[in-house]
């Protein structure tokens, strides 16, 4: 009796700590999700993607997932610290061409028409609701401490997982950002952070909208969304087109191979720099997660001039070495005649320079 009163106190308190805790953000209204019915990628109260996208999670398909877990890989991660370059900021040039920082994973600091833009700024120790538990970051620090950073004009964010949205990280972030530019039903999160309404703004897939004096297009994904166990898909996921002046960028976001590259490349395309998903995959989510030689061939598709390939180098969240996604992409953008960036986290590259590819892990 004493057992199962245990039990029941322990179900009790996971229940509480999911239900009642900022970390895991806000659900949309039943209004909001009315409105969001009559959407073609929206059926039977979530988000869908363009095309089929299964994910095998019955016991008989991750068992092989299972059993390779359990085996162990000792080169999932660094044996040490992997180093970083301190980074300095810098007032904005009218001069200065555009600049972009990589600080692991996929958050990056573009700096466009005298704008500084943040993308997927997830700086905490790890992609969990829990810091304490989950893969820790592989660097131990980040090339800055949160306070350093100066004005942020535009932070944008393509969906709500862990790995891209960290509700740490927000709330440290939230009074040096002027605006947010976000996917729909994701303002629910940032609202109940304590980021002001006026200061946010949703996008829908297709959407083209300017901010920041920059223009953008929240554009399509093949993913899926959720922070709890009980709101898979009741947010949106995307990609990014960045529009400036001279200069036009294209950030993936998460996402398995799909004729959604081809499309933005057919209608936005060319791409001075495309930040490429590049990690975390396994052929059991090969759909929400693509291979290495598909992230150069979405580049291809996208029409990109030069790639810098992201998700890798901070965490561990497949089971994959830590380097196979960035070996892996460098031989097939080898292959292909593309040109690949691979920057140290913390570096800075500036767009009319020439991008290093040194092999720094």
């Amino acid at each position: 009796m004493l057992a199962l009163l245990l039990i029941a106190a322990a179900i009790m308190a996971v229940f509480l700590f999911i239900r009642f805790h900022p970390v895991f953000g806000s659900n949309p209204s039943k209004e909001v999700k009315t409105k969001y019915s009559s959407l073609e990628h929206y059926s039977n109260g979530a988000f869908v993607n363009q095309i089929p996208t299964e994910m095998a999670t019955d016991f008989r398909s991750m068992l092989p997932v299972l059993k390779e877990f359990l085996k162990g890989n000792p080169n999932r991660q660094p044996d040490q610290p992997i180093p970083i370059k301190p980074l300095q900021f810098s007032k904005p040039n009218p001069n200065q061409t555009t600049k972009v920082t990589w600080f692991g994973h996929s958050s990056l600091l573009l700096e466009m028409d005298h704008k500084r833009v943040l993308l997927d700024p997830m700086f905490g120790k790890a992609p969990s609701p829990i810091p304490w538990f989950g893969n820790k970051r592989y660097s131990k620090e980040l090339p800055f401490s949160v306070d350093e950073l100066p004005q942020i004009d535009l932070v944008i964010l393509s969906h709500d997982h862990y790995d891209h949205l960290d509700y740490g990280t927000i709330k440290k972030l939230k009074s040096k950002v002027n605006q947010f530019l976000v996917p729909l039903g994701v303002s629910n999160h940032l609202k109940r952070w304590g980021v002001e309404p006026d200061r946010i703004q949703e996008c829908n897939w297709w959407d083209e909208v300017v901010a920041a004096g920059l223009t953008l297009v929240c554009t399509p994904a093949r993913h899926f969304s959720g922070r709890s166990l009980t709101n898979r898909n009741s947010t949106l996921w995307c990609s990014w087109v960045i529009k400036g002046t001279d200069t036009k960028i294209y950030f993936s976001g998460d996402s398995g191979y799909g004729p959604h590259f081809k499309e933005i490349g057919e209608k936005y395309g060319p791409f001075d720099l495309t930040l490429m998903e590049c990690g975390q995959y396994h052929e059991k989510w090969a759909a929400i997660h693509m291979m290495p030689e598909e992230t150069v061939k979405a580049h291809i598709d996208v029409r990109g001039k030069r790639m810098i390939p992201i998700h890798w180098g901070a965490f561990t969240l497949s089971l994959h070495d830590w380097t196979d996604p960035v070996e892996r992409a460098i031989t097939a953008a080898n292959g292909n005649n593309v040109m690949i960036s691979t920057p140290q986290i913390g570096e800075t590259l500036s767009l009319d320079e020439e991008h290093p590819r040194s092999k720094w892990w």
